[in-house]
């Protein structure tokens, strides 16, 4: 298929994700990197009760408080 019938497809709200391959799909710059870190005990227990509240996992409240902390950081 060339690019012209893939646009007008999509154009036209057909699905398109027949036409590609997901499986070999990246996210550039969000790849995830492993990191180790320790925290006090009293702080993860704090992790843990807030992350509780919310219902999520204690590493999505540490990535999310941290996301929103460097989104509002100014950059140089």
């Amino acid at each position: 298929m060339n690019a012209e019938d893939l646009d007008r497809k999509f154009d036209e709200g057909e699905d398109i994700l027949e036409y590609f391959d997901i499986s070999t799909l990246k996210r550039p710059g969000l790849e995830l990197q492993p990191i180790e870190i320790s925290f006090p005990q009293w702080m993860v227990a704090a992790l843990d009760k807030e992350a509780q509240r919310l219902g999520i996992q204690r590493e999505a409240i540490i990535k999310l408080w941290l996301a929103e902390r460097l989104e509002a950081t100014p950059t140089k």
